[in-house]
Formats: C-alpha cells, structure tokens, sequence
C-alpha cells in the first residue's frame, strides 16, 4: 500500500507556533506525528515524504527508524539534514491512476491534462487546490500520512458531477 506524506518538520521548534499545530512540545508533537503514522502504515508499506522531513542532520535516522514503512523522500526548501540528493519529483501509476509527488505545488505537471493527480506540500494548508491537486502536509490530515485509497476517495468526492 502507498501513503503520502509532507511537511513533518521534525526537530522544527519554531513550526508549532508558525502553524499553530497543537503541541505544547517539540516532542509532543514528534509523537503524535510518529504514532498516527505507525498506526496506518505497516511494515511493509511504502511512504512518499514530499519534503521539509526533518531539521536536524544528526538525529533524523532516530526518527526514521520509530516510522513503520519503506520511505522514500523528496526535497522540500528545509531538507539539509540528508548528505543523499533527493528526488525533485516523483511518478508512478497506481491502479491505473498516474500521480506526480513534489514539494511544491504546480499549475501544470506531467499528464494533468490525461487527469494524473498532483500531490504536494510546502503550503500546510493554506493554498487552495485545482483541479486533481491535493495538499498532503500533516497540517491537513490530522497530523495522519494519507493512504493512497483515502486519496482515491477524495477526488473522486471533489470530481463526482
């Protein structure tokens, strides 16, 4: 199973009050974050993060190892915690439904105009989406990774007629 994901912002103490996430703590906040993933994502699931993971260089890999699921990550504007180039974007047709992961959002991206799904972060919720566009940043599901049905379900409630 897929599972999208953005914005975490792990070791960010500053984000609890830019986003008025409601955490008294920095660690507070990493376990809700670490437990509502690890209670949707199993073993062997597979998670887009879309970028801006985690502050600090040195105790990102902790993080990472409490996260149930296979991860791969995409650059956000606050990825320096990673030696690795990451991904700018990232592809793939799931059950027949092509989607295209970035932090940003974009007016256009590979086969929007053949219906393909955009997925980004980087807003925590404060951009409206177009079209087949969803934030998927933590500020906009609960602090939950979407599931890629739960992504299903949504557009197809924003696109039925």
């Amino acid at each position: 199973m897929y599972f999208f994901t953005s914005d975490e912002h792990f070791f960010h103490m500053n984000i609890i009050k830019y986003c008025s996430r409601p955490f008294g703590s920095i660690g507070e906040m990493h376990d809700t974050i670490i437990n509502n993933h690890n209670e949707v994502v199993g073993k062997k699931d597979i998670v887009i993060h879309a970028g801006d993971f985690s502050w600090n260089k040195n105790k990102t890999i902790e993080i990472i190892k409490r996260l149930n699921g296979q991860h791969i990550f995409l650059q956000g504007s606050h990825d320096k915690w990673t030696k690795d180039k990451l991904l700018q974007i990232w592809e793939k047709t799931i059950d027949g439904q092509h989607i295209v992961v970035s932090h940003y959002a974009m007016r256009v991206w590979p086969k929007s105009h053949y219906g393909s799904w955009q997925l980004y972060g980087h807003s925590h919720g404060k951009l409206p989406a177009l079209n087949n566009q969803l934030d998927i940043g933590v500020d906009t599901n609960d602090f939950y990774p979407y599931s890629f049905e739960n992504i299903k379900s949504i557009f197809s409630y924003l696109n039925r007629e």
